[in-house]
C-alpha cells in the first residue's frame, strides 16, 4: 500500500490489478504533513448551477494511464446516472508526479473548481491537498493512504484500518479473545500490523506476539515457526495475516503454518487482504474456514455491469472511486445545500457507493461497509453479509 512509484506501477501489471486497491497510495510517510481536522472548510456553492469538479489523474503516466481512463470513465457514468445536481467535470493531468499534481490542483481552483476529486497517489494527493489549502478547497483523493487524510484531504480508498476494526470486532463477537499477528518487514507489512494492533485494543482483543518475516523462503519459513509455536503453546486462538493474497508469500504461509500444528479447525485464520481474487489459494490447508473481508458484492457487480453496457469493457478495481466521489458531491448538492462542498457537510451523512455504504470521517480517513467472508469447500461463502447503513464514529 505504501510502496514507491515504481512498486506501484509493477502492480498495475494484469496479473495483480484485482488487488491494486490495497498498493496504490505510494507516498513517503516521514515527509507527510498532519493537517488534522478542519470540517468547516469548503467553498459556498449555488446547488442550482452546474457544480465545477476538477478531477485529478495520471493520464499521460505510462504505466497509470489505464487506471486514470477507468476513473475519468467511472466519474462521467456518475454524472449521467445520478440526479438532483449538475456537475461540470473537468479533467487535468497529474503526469503521475506529486509536484504536477500540486500545480494541476492549484490551476484547477483558479478555473473555479470547487472541489478536487483525486489524485490517485497518495504522495500526489498530498501535494494537491497542500496547495490548495489556503483556498479552502477540499481533496477527494483516490488514496487509501490514512497518513495524509485530514485538513481539506479526504481519502476514498479501502484502509487497513476499516478493514481490521470489521474483522477483529467480527472476531470478538465470536469469541476469540487473543490472537498472533504475522506480517511481512515491509511498509504494507508494518502499516497492517499497526491497524490490526489499534483494531485489537479497541475491541479488548489480546495481541499475543507479532511475527515479521523478510520476503524470502528462510523469512517466511522461521516466521511460520515461530508463530505457530506460539499458537501451539496455547497462547492465541486466532492468527490474523497481513499479506496481500497475490504475494508470494501467502501460499506458503498457508501451507507452513499447518504444517507446524496451527490447525484451522482450532484456530481461527484471518486475512486482512481479500483471498477471493486469488482462487488457487482457497485449496490451501490454511485457507479452509479463514475469514477474510470484503465490499457488497451485489452492490460491486451491479456498477461492473453498468460500466461493461457503457464503455464495453469491465472497469478497472479502483474505477469505483470516482464514482463513489461524484455520487457524496451530488447528493449533498440534491438536497439544496449550499454548504454541500464544505468538510462538516461531506462528513454528516453516510452515501451509496459502489461497494455499498460509505462515508467520510472527520480525520479525513473513510469507513466503508464490509462482508465478512469464510472458505468452504475452496470456495468464498459469505458470513456476515455488509451493513446497510453505518455509524459516523468509525476511525
Amino acid at each position: 500500500m505504501f510502496a514507491v512509484f515504481s512498486t506501484v506501477r509493477k502492480v498495475l501489471r494484469p496479473a495483480t490489478a484485482v488487488c491494486a486497491a490495497l498498493l496504490l497510495a505510494a507516498c513517503d510517510p516521514a515527509a507527510l504533513t498532519d493537517l488534522g481536522g478542519n470540517t468547516a472548510s469548503g467553498p459556498k456553492i449555488d446547488p442550482k448551477k452546474p457544480i465545477q469538479v476538477a478531477l485529478l489523474v495520471p493520464k499521460s503516466d505510462q504505466g497509470a494511464a489505464p487506471v486514470a481512463a477507468s476513473l475519468e470513465n467511472a466519474a462521467r457514468l456518475a454524472i449521467a446516472e445520478q440526479t438532483g445536481a449538475s456537475i461540470d467535470l473537468r479533467v487535468y493531468d497529474t503526469a503521475g508526479t506529486a509536484t504536477t499534481a500540486a500545480a494541476q490542483a492549484q490551476r484547477a481552483v483558479d478555473e473555479g473548481a470547487k472541489i478536487v476529486l483525486g489524485p490517485l497517489f497518495g504522495e500526489a494527493a498530498n501535494a494537491a491537498g497542500n496547495a490548495i489549502a489556503d483556498d479552502g478547497v477540499n481533496v477527494l483523493s483516490f488514496s487509501n493512504n490514512a497518513t495524509i487524510a485530514g485538513g481539506n484531504v479526504f481519502v476514498l480508498g479501502p484502509t487497513f484500518a476499516n478493514t481490521a476494526n470489521r474483522l477483529v470486532s467480527y472476531a470478538k463477537r465470536n469469541g476469540k479473545k487473543s490472537i498472533v499477528i504475522v506480517f511481512s518487514k515491509d511498509v504494507s507489512g508494518q502499516f497492517g500490523k499497526l491497524a490490526i494492533e489499534q483494531a485489537a485494543a479497541k475491541h479488548g482483543v489480546a495481541v499475543i506476539a507479532s511475527e515479521g518475516y523478510d520476503l524470502s523462503i528462510e523469512g517466511v519459513t522461521t516466521a511460520s515457526q515461530r508463530a505457530a509455536s506460539i499458537v501451539t503453546s496455547g497462547g492465541a486462538d486466532g492468527i490474523f495475516i497481513t499479506t496481500d493474497a497475490t504475494n508470494a508469500a501467502m501460499p506458503m504461509l498457508l501451507n507452513q503454518l499447518p504444517e507446524n500444528g496451527v490447525a484451522p479447525d482450532q484456530v481461527q485464520y484471518v486475512g486482512l487482504t481479500r483471498w477471493d481474487v486469488r482462487p488457487d489459494i482457497l485449496n490451501l490447508p490454511g485457507a479452509k474456514g479463514a475469514w477474510f473481508a470484503l465490499p457488497d458484492t451485489s452492490e460491486q457487480s451491479a456498477f461492473e455491469a453498468r460500466y461493461k453496457a457503457a464503455y464495453g469493457s469491465a472497469p478497472h478495481p479502483l474505477s469505483g472511486l470516482a464514482y463513489d466521489g461524484i455520487s457524496a458531491i451530488t447528493a449533498l448538492a440534491a438536497q439544496g445545500r449550499g454548504d454541500a462542498l464544505t468538510g462538516q457537510a461531506l462528513t454528516s451523512a453516510g452515501f451509496n457507493g459502489t461497494g455499498g455504504v460509505f462515508r467520510l470521517l472527520s480525520n479525513g480517513s473513510n469507513a466503508r461497509a464490509l462482508a465478512v467472508a469464510t472458505v468452504q469447500d475452496s470456495k468464498m461463502v459469505i458470513l456476515d453479509p455488509a451493513p446497510s447503513n453505518i455509524s459516523g464514529s468509525g476511525s
